[in-house]
């Protein structure tokens, strides 16, 4: 456990590490690549050395280095693997690899820990099955362990259910340009977190790969179409950026985060765009953005373009002035852990009024005491809550290694970051 210090007079920089999204979806890339790849400046964390792992198995080679990882490609060519894979609870490996594996002649099994085993991943198999490939959830309830048969699929058109992940799209886009054919990718309802599509095409046209798209409904992949093997240098991180953006919300201080820029692609850049409606202003520079609290105020806003700030938007409003509404994430349910009953309880804990519904939230400002922080084994629970500790005395972070998920020396950045000018 960690108890977070409070600080006055917070005036600090730093540097955030490189996007989990964007490094994940790298390796996958560069595994279908023909020919040597390099990641550069890709993140080092629990997600990324799964996704990492688990490529090997498949025959890919993938080498670390202490700045960046080398990837032998062998243009889709994969071999079955010879015992099944264990992805933790990485959502982005156990979803992308299910594609992926389809590459691969034989049978792939996924599986994850308990809380893997309950998230579902059924929309994905229909969308294999339906173009001939064998996917199957093999305890029968549409979540992991999950058995992938590879094998030619046939071309054509996929229907695939947008409303409970992006992820489900990604892992799609990212592996079927390696069969050669061309497919057809058809959104049916709303598709949630579609921000995290504009990221995965913005690294496939990097390696050489384009999708004619229209709006968020349709996505259409050209056959003959093969991935460049090169060099990637891999962005900083915009939702690890958040909880430093948030430190200086909370605080009425001021911090500037390197290596983010602020035309990322990345949906959770746009807290930022929150943050200037709750009374903070925001400075763009070439390879850094610093932010400067203000009186804040509570607000409406609907997140579904930025899932993962969703808790650290919460600990921020409980120090606004009225209550703030946090819609349409209703996917937050079902990630590392039911982030909304998550927020709730924990929230309560500190004093805070909330409300929750199937995909909002509504927070209030209370009287404030600290309190344990149960985590949940949810990297982002752990990071968000350190906004609030910033403020309370006495908020004592339960199981903080769980943010080795995502950023593994979180507690080392932010506490140089609050020991910089702090009383």
């Amino acid at each position: 456990m960690i108890e977070i210090k409070t600080v006055q007079n917070l005036n600090s920089s730093v540097t955030v590490p490189a996007s989990k999204s964007y490094t994940n979806r790298a390796l996958i890339i560069a595994a279908l690549a023909e020919g040597e790849s390099f990641i550069e400046n890709p993140l080092k964390s629990d997600d990324t050395f799964y996704m990492a792992g688990a490529l090997r198995e498949f025959g890919v080679e993938v080498e670390e280095d202490k700045d960046f990882f080398r990837v032998s490609g062998s243009g889709g060519k994969i071999f079955a693997p010879t015992k099944e894979i264990h992805v933790g609870n990485a959502g982005t490996a156990m979803r992308f690899l299910a594609t992926f594996a389809a590459l691969a002649q034989g049978k792939t099994v996924l599986t994850g820990d308990q809380r893997m085993r309950e998230r579902p991943i059924g929309d994905l198999l229909e969308g294999l099955s339906s173009i001939g490939i064998q996917a199957r959830s093999l305890a029968g309830n549409n979540c992991p362990p999950i058995e992938i048969t590879g094998g030619p699929p046939t071309e054509g058109l996929i229907k695939l259910r947008g409303g409970l992940s992006s992820q489900y799209l990604s892992s799609l886009l990212l592996s079927l340009p390696a069969f050669g054919k061309e497919f057809t990718i058809e959104i049916e309802g709303k598709l949630t977190s579609a921000s995290y599509i504009d990221l995965t095409l913005d690294i496939m046209a990097g390696f050489g790969v384009s999708v004619e798209r229209k709006g968020t409904s349709s996505f259409f992949i050209k056959g003959g179409q093969r991935y460049r093997a090169g060099r990637y240098r891999v962005p900083g991180d915009a939702s690890s950026a958040s909880y430093f953006f948030a430190a200086a919300a909370v605080t009425g201080g001021r911090v500037t985060v390197h290596g983010i820029q602020p035309d990322t692609p990345q949906g959770d850049i746009q807290f930022l765009s929150l943050l200037r409606q709750m009374g903070c202003e925001v400075e763009n520079g070439e390879d850094s953005i610093t932010v400067t609290g203000g009186r804040l105020k509570g607000v409406q806003a609907d997140m579904n373009l930025m899932p993962d700030a969703v808790q650290t938007a919460a600990v921020t409003a409980i120090f606004a002035e009225g209550e703030t509404r946090i819609t349409n994430v209703g996917n937050l349910r079902i990630k590392e852990t039911d982030r909304l009953a998550a927020l709730s309880r924990e929230l309560k804990k500190l004093g805070a009024g909330v409300g929750e519904g199937a995909d909002w939230l509504a927070v209030r400002p209370g009287s404030y005491h600290g309190a344990r922080i149960e985590t949940y084994n949810d990297h982002r629970m752990a990071m968000s809550f350190a906004v609030a500790g910033l403020k309370i005395p006495g908020v004592i972070i339960e199981d903080p290694d769980c943010v080795k998920k995502s950023f593994p020396n979180f507690f080392e950045v932010w506490e140089k970051m609050s020991g910089k000018d702090a009383q």
